[in-house]
């Protein structure tokens, strides 16, 4: 391990390498910042650049990107309430609370280090656990896959706090919308006739439709009608500051929440096909159980911020453990990064270790520098990212909603899925004026078609439902999402005796 560390640190440590790797962090944090605008359409923009680099420089770049790009989402979503990437969508539902209490230096700032620290510990699961990770994920087929996805499914009575049957319906309907298109075999269903439903309806037009349009309509509404709202932005100017030492305190109190969050979400981020939001969600669910204080959740809690944000960067470590060990890609964002490999004739997998040990260990410590530079950022912009929230509502309205139409636009250069975003913009306002929670629809959206898929490849190998309860590793999932469940029940009935 400290060979690994060593011949990367010298690998890295060059005037050329780190100035790519400070671009590239701080192209993240825009990109990621931007609604719409993910951390793969940011690296797949600064993959061209690295055709004329070397490995070691390519990948710093790469990688760095993911890295900043995973904690920009946190600057709008904390400010805003609009979340940057899906998977800060978890951070939002703490985050924007603080934010609005008063505290957005120090929501910004626990999310910034929480990351930073899950960052850390992702490198650490790395490299102590990667190749037994790795392995143990290749034992994921489709039945486990399945029931990893049903058991993320079940969170949605944990995002539906005090609105438990409108938790479950608005997750039906999310499911629902998932499967307008076509099918797993290549059957076309509810297209309703029209032919630009055949590619059914894209996930990120539906997430910043319900965040962020519906979002923007509320601020707007309230900025018209609330009366002491400017007195509210200058107390607000007034807390600006960042509490350096409060967001200490509450790190040091988050040991625990930190680690499991940060296990989670390499964990969830190293099996393919399950993606970074299930993780995001997870972990957010099970700090939420495991805390004395669950009913805070929702209102602003440090813990909250805490565990979505460690679980989101602990994704990225974790979706490197199968395309470094096995040569397959943990997610889309892997899959570009695979491509620098085999764009200089490298080849992931055991060996890889073995042949190029400079090549892994650069890796490691870019994690770490791209982790500090991040930091470095967040700290001298904060004050500045923090101010966004006394823009008038009337210029950044507009401004945000163009951006997240351009977002939308860009997905597959279509109109559809501008029109998704306003549609689902409008859905989202009328469910928050009903009090009907959102998550649950975003995560039925994210995780129907993947679902889906995996049942149908299931049924396609084994026309039985006996596997899924036989496989030791499906029976256990099975077994945690109907204690999952009676937990939530129990819960239920606990918040509506009092």
């Amino acid at each position: 391990m400290d060979n690994f560390f060593l011949l990367g640190f010298q690998e890295v440590i060059s005037f050329h390498v780190l100035l790519l790797i400070t671009i590239g962090t701080l192209s993240g944090i825009i990109s990621g910042a931007i609604p719409g605008f993910t951390v793969t359409m940011g690296v797949v923009l600064a993959f061209p650049f690295t055709f004329g680099m070397d490995a070691v420089s390519g990948l710093a770049l790469m990688i760095s990107v993911v890295v900043g790009g995973y904690v920009g989402g946190i600057i709008t979503g904390i400010l805003l309430g609009i979340p940057g990437t899906p998977s800060s969508i978890a951070t939002v539902f703490d985050g924007h609370p603080m934010a609005k209490n008063g505290e957005p230096g120090r929501a910004l700032g626990i999310a910034v280090l929480s990351s930073f620290i899950g960052n850390i510990l992702s490198v650490i699961i790395l490299v102590v656990f990667g190749p037994l990770v790795a392995e143990f994920s290749l034992m994921f087929g489709p039945w486990e896959i399945s029931m990893l996805i049903i058991f993320a499914l079940t969170l949605v009575g944990s995002l539906s706090t005090g609105a438990l049957f409108k938790g479950i319906i608005t997750g039906m309907i999310g499911l629902l919308v998932a499967t307008t298109g076509s099918a797993p075999s290549g059957q076309i269903r509810f297209n309703f006739g029209n032919d630009f439903l055949n590619g059914g309806i894209e996930m990120l037009p539906v997430l910043i439709g319900a965040f962020a349009f519906s979002q923007l309509l509320t601020n707007l509404e309230e900025s018209q009608y609330d009366s002491k709202n400017l007195e509210k932005l200058k107390e607000m100017n007034r807390k600006m500051s960042i509490p350096y030492l409060q967001i200490l305190k509450d790190i040091s109190g988050q040991k625990l929440n930190l680690l499991r969050s940060s296990l989670i979400g390499s964990f969830i981020g190293s099996i393919p096909a399950v993606g970074g939001t299930a993780a995001n969600f997870v972990s957010y669910d099970q700090a939420k159980k495991f805390s004395k204080r669950s009913n805070d959740f929702g209102k602003g809690i440090p813990n909250g911020i805490a565990a979505a944000e460690s679980s989101n960067s602990g994704i990225i470590g974790g979706a490197l453990i199968p395309t470094l060990t096995l040569g397959i890609p943990g997610s889309l964002t892997m899959a570009v990064m695979f491509g620098v490999l085999i764009l200089h004739g490298i080849n992931p997998g055991p060996r890889l270790f073995q042949d190029q040990p400079a090549l892994v260990g650069s890796i490691y410590v870019t994690i770490i520098i791209s982790g500090i530079v991040m930091v470095l950022a967040m700290a001298l912009l904060i004050k500045y990212f923090a101010k966004i929230t006394q823009i008038p509502q009337g210029i950044i309205v507009p401004v945000v909603l163009m951006l997240s139409s351009v977002g939308a636009f860009a997905l597959n250069n279509s109109m559809l899925d501008v029109w998704t975003l306003l549609v689902f913009g409008i859905v989202g306002y009328l469910f928050n004026k009903a009090g009907v929670p959102l998550a649950p629809l975003v995560l039925g959206v994210v995780l129907g078609p993947s679902l889906e898929t995996n049942i149908f490849r299931a049924f396609e190998l084994e026309e039985t439902l006996t596997p899924f309860f036989t496989r030791p590793i499906s029976a256990t999932l099975l077994g945690i999402t109907i204690l999952s469940v009676i937990l939530l029940i129990i819960q239920n009935k606990k918040q509506s005796t009092k």
